[in-house]
């Protein structure tokens, strides 16, 4: 198997518990989303902290980075609030979408932030992939808006998150920033879930340990994927998180989408299709120039 074909696999594996992730959360009923959030992250890092120890890592990284990490600690724990807050609100399939214009945002993120000069091309995906979002959320101005503001809100923290790891880039192992994102959280949600806390079931305890699993499984393998393969090669697949999310949503929750999300996914699909066809162009023509400059 190639490493390309690897990353993909990783990332069809990644989108899976991301999605099962977002079901169980969803199963686990009417608790506070502070609840929800708190089980997920306490999950993921006692997970993630058996990696740190066996590779014997530093649990916390190093202190030149901890200004970094700290920052794109506070806004994942936000984006994941967030972004939970929708799943208990909206249709699975259209709080997953609504997280994933995390991308676009973080297009123009980058370019605000660390001056990453967005290409022509991606602007217009950005505003294609806007024009998507209007058809899932629908808007008309009443109380049930709320939760795709919300929703939407979600994949901005997110976008915030990943621009501050791409200044992050290698500076620290994967398993150290998954720990150290999900114990700040961890440590964040606490105070809220003792003062909101709800009783749960047992099946409500398996709901959210399954959650907080998949949610692991899903940082993993995401983490790993862009490890065997660029980004604009293979990233096109992690919107496979929409097909499993509506077919949870059909199967589990009875939810089916309407026409309207349905015509908003395929567009958002479109954009990042065509950014992800766009990329690989820009590869090989650049990956030419370089093969003509050694040769001469």
């Amino acid at each position: 198997m190639s490493d390309r074909n690897k990353g993909i696999l990783l990332l069809l594996v990644s989108a899976l518990g991301f999605s099962l992730m977002g079901a169980f959360v969803k199963l686990s009923g009417d608790l506070p989303t502070m609840q929800k959030a708190f089980f997920r992250n306490i999950i993921a890092a006692i997970i993630t902290l058996g990696f740190v120890l066996r590779h014997k890592e530093r649990m916390f990284g190093k202190r030149e980075n901890q200004k970094l990490l700290l920052s794109r600690s506070a806004l994942g724990a936000v984006g994941i609030v967030l972004n939970f807050y929708a799943i208990d609100h909206l249709v699975l399939s259209d709080a997953e979408m609504l997280n994933k214009l995390s991308p676009f945002i973080l297009i123009i993120f980058c370019a605000i932030f660390l001056k990453e000069k967005a290409q022509r091309f991606q602007v217009f995906a950005i505003l294609v992939a806007f024009v998507g979002a209007l058809f899932i959320i629908q808007p008309e101005f009443s109380v049930e808006i709320f939760p795709y503001i919300v929703g939407v809100l979600g994949a901005v923290f997110a976008a915030g998150a990943y621009t501050l790891l791409r200044v992050l880039g290698n500076k620290e192992k994967h398993y150290t920033v998954v720990f150290y994102f999900s114990f700040f959280t961890t440590l964040v949600l606490l105070p809220f879930t003792i003062t909101l806390y709800e009783p749960m079931s047992w099946q409500q305890w398996v709901l959210l340990i399954l959650a907080g699993t998949f949610a692991t499984v899903g940082q993993f393998g995401i983490t790993l994927a862009y490890k065997f393969a660029p980004a604009n090669e293979i990233s096109i697949f992690f919107y496979s998180t929409v097909v499993y999310s509506a077919l949870l949503s059909i199967v589990l929750f009875g939810q089916i989408p309407t026409l309207l999300s349905v015509i908003g996914y395929v567009i958002i699909f479109g954009a990042s299709f065509y950014m992800f066809l766009k990329n690989n162009r820009m590869d090989k023509q650049e990956a030419k120039q370089v093969k003509q400059l050694k040769s001469s």
